[in-house]
């Protein structure tokens, strides 16, 4: 039986709120004021009634899947509008050929992606999650010599990426007083490095060898892929700790495995991994020496609100004819 469309509102194309992969329930009403929603799972029951409708297609984990096949079922679409920064997973020339923007929201999740990042550098330094599987599992008040940890106060912390979010790593270390060594395409303003005690190297193979602490902060690209190797990690101190904060792919994972194995380096803190989630057995889920998290980097109330409310002003902006403000050009 045909679906009824609202035509007092535009037409969104997203995967269904709830549903594994979908935005959350609670941000429901946040896009139900200005659109009229078009589930997924609906749209392909019923396509032949549904296509002409949609103008708007939301992104979000990248559970829903834009692909030639999808863009030339929607003769009307305008925008897609991704829920994050990162836009890999989308073929933005291939939609652009359709005459359909493309944009992201940028700048809401650097916070929440730097507390993430000094979280995993505070969980695996001082073995907060041993700690408390020990707590939970044994009766005892003399501590083990395996869950003594290590000092970020006073540590040197390399950061790789010193865009916004590392940047705001930068501030963050500095309330630890740390000493900040950063590697970048190009070099911060005097001003700006002296604000957070940062100090430029020119190479990354210098801080590297200098750091207590690694954290990546790229985008990736060609040239971020596979940044850190088996070369990089044994350019590393044995005591030292690898932080993965931006993409997996910047890592060769396979590289890192046998370093966590070998002890080459000390620990690593992943917040994201390649595939996403890693398969159950792998190789990197069974070493004590790593944490990892389901890419959560992001994944907090307010941040999600701000995401949500960028996706929408886009979707509106490209509507009514003005120039959406996070519009994502190649």
């Amino acid at each position: 039986m045909p679906h009824k469309i609202n035509m007092e509102k535009p037409c969104v194309l997203i995967t269904s709120f709830g549903s594994p992969g979908g935005i959350y329930k609670r941000f429901e009403p946040c896009f139900e004021k200005h659109f009229t929603i078009v589930p997924y799972e609906t749209f392909t029951s019923d396509q032949k009634n549904l296509a002409d409708w949609v103008e708007v297609v939301f992104v979000w984990s990248g559970a829903l899947k834009v692909d030639r096949v999808l863009m030339r079922s929607l003769p009307n679409l305008k925008v897609v509008v991704n829920g994050g920064v990162g836009v890999d997973h989308l073929d933005i020339p291939m939609i652009n050929s359709f005459g359909v923007k493309v944009c992201n929201t940028p700048h809401v999740v650097d916070n929440a992606t730097a507390d993430i990042g000094m979280g995993l550098m505070l969980a695996s330094a001082r073995n907060i999650i041993e700690g408390h599987h020990y707590s939970l599992t044994h009766n005892n008040k003399v501590l083990p010599e395996s869950l003594l940890g290590v000092d970020i106060s006073g540590a040197t912390l390399g950061i790789i990426g010193m865009g916004r979010i590392g940047y705001k790593v930068a501030r963050r270390a500095q309330g630890f007083d740390m000493k900040i060594l950063y590697h970048n395409r190009s070099r911060k303003k005097e001003e700006e490095e002296k604000a957070v005690g940062a100090t430029y190297c020119a190479k990354m193979e210098d801080l590297l060898q200098k750091s207590d602490f690694v954290m990546l902060v790229v985008n990736l690209s060609p040239a971020t892929q596979k940044l850190i190797g088996a070369k990089e990690l044994a350019m590393m101190k044995p005591t030292s700790t690898l932080i993965n904060i931006c993409r997996g792919h910047v890592i060769d994972q396979d590289a890192l495995v046998d370093a966590l194995q070998r002890r080459v380096i000390r620990a690593a803190a992943l917040d994201v991994t390649y595939p996403e989630p890693l398969p159950m057995g792998h190789p990197l889920a069974s070493l004590p020496n790593v944490i990892i998290l389901p890419h959560m980097g992001t994944h907090s109330i307010e941040t999600t609100q701000f995401i949500v409310e960028k996706m929408v002003t886009n979707a509106l902006a490209v509507l009514g004819g003005t120039h959406p403000p996070d519009e994502v050009k190649v």
